[in-house]
Formats: structure tokens, sequence, C-alpha cells
């Protein structure tokens, strides 16, 4: 079996980030960005979907964190995409429920090919946690579903708390990317009628 890892180095003039995942890792993580909240977040990804993953992030964040966030989002989904290959014999699809305290979580994957996500997490009551911007969750996620290239429905069911709603999407998230990417014997080539994806 190929080893399905990918390293990314982007820089531009508001960022520098160098970001490297393995899919068949077991959830080692060492993530250095000056976003704390970003960092425990994707922390928590890759505890839960068994990703090895490292990231090291310098940004603009005298402006605010918009640039940095959003560039590891891009980041992420270009090394997803490129770890997952040809994406001969994975599941392609996966669903999770995360609940933390009173916030219930969903996160549906589709490893398509296409770009899409539902972004329904209602997060406007608190406009930030800490230090941190609820607005750039949808910007994180977006960057990582358009460079991924697939479809992700992420929603609230339940849930007051923001922090506790937003630790739950990234979990729902890692979990439900954990089945989507993980080898089904039964899948001969590709997962789609199409034969290509």
């Amino acid at each position: 079996m190929a080893k399905r890892t990918a390293t990314i180095h982007r820089k531009t003039k508001e960022t520098d980030i160098t970001l490297t995942l393995n899919l068949d890792g077991s959830g080692k993580h060492e993530i250095k960005s000056p976003v704390p909240f970003l960092n425990h977040m994707l922390e928590a990804l890759s505890k839960h979907s068994g990703f090895d993953l490292t990231v090291k992030a310098k940004g603009d964040t005298h402006i605010d964190d918009h640039h940095t966030v959003e560039d590891i989002g891009i980041a992420f989904g270009l090394a997803l995409d490129k770890a997952l290959g040809d994406k001969h014999g994975i599941s392609r699809y996966g669903h999770f429920y995360v609940p933390l305290d009173e916030a219930l979580v969903r996160a549906v994957v589709d490893l398509s090919g296409r770009n899409y996500i539902n972004f329904s997490l209602d997060l406007f009551v608190k406009k930030r946690i800490g230090n941190f911007d609820t607005e750039l969750v949808e910007d994180f996620f977006r960057a990582v579903v358009d460079n991924g290239k697939f479809n992700l429905h992420l929603e609230k069911i339940h849930g007051r708390n923001s922090h506790h709603i937003v630790e739950a999407a990234f979990k729902s998230f890692a979990r439900a990317l954990k089945m989507a990417t993980a080898h089904d014997a039964k899948v001969k080539g590709v997962p789609s009628t199409k034969g290509k994806i």
C-alpha cells in the first residue's frame, strides 16, 4: 500500500506555512501557529482522526487572524487531496455525531472530487471565543473543502456554548473524515460508477 502522506509549503506576503499530513498515522501532532485556539482545534482533529499532523505557521496576526487561519485551511485541504492520491479503495463517505456537554454536532463527508460545504453551526450569538473570532471557523472549513475537493455538511443540532459547538464540530469532522478515508477491502478501484473521482 502506498504511503498516504503529503507536505505542503505555502508562502505569501501574509503567511508562511508548512503542513505535513499522514492519513495512516496514530494521531501524533505538533501544531505551532500564532492562533492558540486554532492550535487546540487542530490537535483535536489529529487525535480524533488518527492522522499525524504537523503545522508550522507564521502570519500577520498583528492585523488579525484571518489570513493565518484561512491559509492553514488551504494547506490542510491541499495536503488531504494530495495524500489521497487516486482514491482507490477508500470508503469515500463518512458521518459522525459528537456531543460535548449541551452541544451536538453532525459532520457528513463525501470525498467526491467536488467541493461543496453546508456550514450550519450558528455561531453568531457569541462573536469571540477568548481572542478568537468565531467567523473564522467557517473560513477555515471553506478553505479546507475548496482545496481538498470534497463535500462537507457540518451542522449544529444542539448547543449554546460556542467553544463546545466548535470543538464538537472539529471532532465530528475528524471522525467523519477518518471513516471516509479508510480503506475498504470490498472496494475495488475507485468508489464511483464513473470510474474516477
